[in-house]
């Protein structure tokens, strides 16, 4: 199934990148960084400036996404012993310490990702005309785009308009969609840790729940089974939670980098942990943690300290190849599952670590991700840097001379 014509993606593919060289470079400022304290909004103070939101466009300035601001701190993490359904899971509670970083008002929408996917069809072509091979020495500069999708009217079974959050990817191709994002956009994105998640959607409260502990509310803030109309939302339609951030109770879980463990954070009981430490890196495909709550979940499972774990032995049992997609899963509740993206203020300057945020991390992964593609020619990989738009538009050239 293709998604898009190529040409199309390429016009947006050069839009977005042209955009956003010109908003990096406006002004020698920082984006989303201004001199200035703003007069009104939101804006969070450093010694480089003020953290204000913004709007970055994609395509053909038809798709945008907007981050907002988030402060630094230090914050209990995990339910307290005495919350109203509180897990085992969810304890013993540890305080990190966050630097700030700007997050998306929004999860993403299938307007975002689709430009993603339709990075799958381009990198093919790439590979049938015998341009901008991917070889060892240069694998560190491609990203794999998912394979087109083996079943739609599963992953589109609430519908896939531009406004509702894209589900059922892995963790690994979101993570992918943050390295893609980055490099064309010139900014360092990437999935939050579970601790910056919860910070963010707490936004400074202490309740089981931004809004406070009264679960009769949160169908004014999020969509959860009995407001939801069993499906996935439009994001934004429900009240914000006192940072600006939409849709942090319910509508789809958001994963995070974050392995799962039924001991909770008991690795980092004792001393203040700051929040780079704090990530409990995977160590095994299954399970890991999606935070928030989804549309099908019960308003307990929608609380600030919530966690849902990934399982092998229900979320893939409907994939019908072997081995199963490292991109998609086929099976409830992945039609739960999308995620949102974060910006830290002060980025990793060492490549190799800022590709630990993005890469394959357990090499069955990268395995996986190689024969799906080699054998089965599902699935795409190809390199993403500043010559990514030329090369797009020689490719349609030489298409549109055959």
């Amino acid at each position: 199934m293709r998604y898009r014509d190529s040409w199309i993606a390429f016009v947006g593919l050069l839009t977005f990148w042209i955009s956003a060289v010109q908003a990096e470079k406006k002004g020698g400022e920082t984006l989303g960084i201004v001199k200035e304290k703003p007069t009104d909004g939101r804006f969070v103070k450093t010694d480089r400036g003020f953290m204000v939101p913004y709007t970055a466009t994609i395509p053909n300035s038809e798709v945008t996404f907007e981050m907002v601001p988030i402060p630094g701190g230090k914050f209990l993490m995990g339910s307290p012993a005495g919350e109203a359904k509180r897990k085992d899971d969810e304890g013993p509670q540890v305080t990190i310490d966050i630097e700030p970083f700007w997050m998306a008002k929004y999860e993403i929408t299938w307007s975002e990702y689709k430009e993603f996917m339709a990075l799958h069809d381009i990198f093919n072509d790439f590979l049938s005309h015998d341009m901008r091979k991917v070889t060892d020495d240069n694998l560190v500069d491609a990203v794999t785009a998912p394979s087109n999708l083996y079943e739609p009217t599963f992953t589109f079974k609430f519908g896939d308009h531009p406004r509702q959050p894209a589900i059922t990817m892995s963790q690994f191709a979101a993570k992918q969609y943050t390295k893609w994002l980055s490099v064309m956009s010139k900014q360092f994105y990437r999935l939050p840790s579970e601790a910056q998640w919860e910070y963010a959607c707490r936004a400074d409260t202490t309740t089981a729940y931004y809004f406070g502990d009264d679960p009769s509310k949160i169908g004014e803030h999020g969509w959860y089974i009995k407001n939801s109309n069993e499906q996935t939302n439009k994001v934004g339609q429900k009240s914000p939670n006192p940072w600006g951030l939409y849709d942090m109770h319910g509508n789809v879980a958001e994963w995070v980098l974050d392995e799962y463990s039924e001991n909770g954070y008991a690795a980092l009981e004792g001393a203040v942990v700051k929040d780079a430490k704090a990530i409990q890196w995977p160590t095994k495909l299954f399970p890991r943690v999606a935070r928030g709550g989804s549309w099908e979940d019960k308003p307990e499972r929608c609380r600030s300290a919530s966690r849902m774990s990934s399982h092998d032995d229900n979320w893939r049992t409907e994939d019908p190849n072997f081995p199963q997609s490292p991109y998609w899963f086929t099976t409830s509740p992945a039609t739960g599952v999308g995620f949102r993206i974060i910006r830290p203020l002060n980025p990793p300057k060492d490549k190799a670590e800022r590709e630990r945020y993005w890469k394959a991390d357990l090499e069955e992964i990268w395995e996986g991700v190689k024969q799906r593609i080699e054998d089965e020619g599902r699935g795409a990989i190809g390199l993403i840097d500043d010559d990514l738009p030329k090369a797009i538009e020689e490719l349609q050239k030489i298409k549109n001379n055959k």
